[in-house]
């Protein structure tokens, strides 16, 4: 059942690292929510969907316009979503972020109610920070959002709190996704694996990033960190602060679609410095 995940405390002895993944087109090597659109829906959603991917409006008002779409049996959803593939180097970077003590959160600005089963078939337990898709009696799904920020109202997930909220802890956040729903997560981020949209994006604002294709690189990236910090701790540095350039900070409280920027987007810095390898 998804709801709101706590963030654990950092406790002595422990890398001050979090890794928070991104799940369509990132574990999951397609777009689950978009495959589900595309075999189900009428070409109108394509439209709205070029809309969000170009910045102009926001993922929450989307998704509740999307489902009210979806009329299929609600096992024909979960058939397709179970029969997308995933990337196979997520359980072996899960395994190794774990046995240090690393916390792991997917974190999908998408319907969500297919991660769960999914990383159940891949035999791996970690939080998920998504939103609540439900079906009723009729078979009708709906929409919540436990996981938005209470007061913006552009993404469904607020990916940005959810960075913000392990630095708090004491925490660098690797952030690793693929598309244009992890822009918020990125700005903030201290190390990113961008690939695709992402990249893209990542490029456009001046963000530093490292570019991926399989998750089997960052593992072997990962255990060069670890094995660093186990020999010296001082190599792993905590969190960096990043300007503001979404949410209420800096548009307002209420808004539901992307603010057009009035100035060049604002970097992060060097974040890549702050993790070896």
């Amino acid at each position: 059942m998804i709801g709101v995940v706590p963030v654990p405390a950092l406790l002595p002895g422990k890398p001050p690292l979090a890794l928070l993944i991104d799940y369509d087109g990132t574990i999951a090597r397609t777009d689950v929510s978009d495959a589900i659109m595309a075999r189900f829906v009428t070409a109108e959603w394509e439209a709205r969907a070029a809309d969000y991917d170009a910045g102009l409006i926001g993922s929450r008002r989307l998704m509740e316009w999307e489902v009210g779409l979806v009329t299929a049996d609600p096992g024909d959803l979960a058939a397709l979503a179970a029969a997308q593939p995933h990337d196979p180097g997520f359980v072996g970077l899960v395994a190794r972020a774990h046995a240090v003590g690393v916390p792991v959160e997917v974190v999908s600005d998408g319907f969500g109610f297919f991660i769960e089963p999914a990383l159940r078939a891949l035999g791996v337990d970690v939080p998920v920070v998504t939103a609540a898709t439900t079906f009723g009696p009729d078979g009708r799904p709906s929409i919540g959002f436990p996981n938005g920020h209470p007061r913006c109202f552009v993404c469904g997930t607020c990916k940005r709190n959810r960075v913000l909220a392990h630095q708090a802890a004491g925490r660098a956040v690797v952030f690793i996704g693929d598309g244009a729903s992890d822009r918020y997560a990125a700005g903030y981020s201290d190390v990113v694996w961008a690939k695709e949209q992402l990249e893209a994006l990542c490029i456009e604002n001046g963000w530093p990033f490292r570019r991926w294709t399989d998750l089997a690189e960052i593992d072997a990236w990962l255990a060069g960190v670890l094995a660093a910090w186990e020999a010296d701790p001082s190599t792993l540095a905590g969190p960096a602060t990043a300007p503001f350039f979404c949410g209420p900070e800096v548009w307002g409280d209420g808004r539901w679609d992307p603010a057009p920027p009035a100035d060049p987007p604002l970097s992060t810095g060097e974040a890549e410095g702050l993790v070896p390898g």
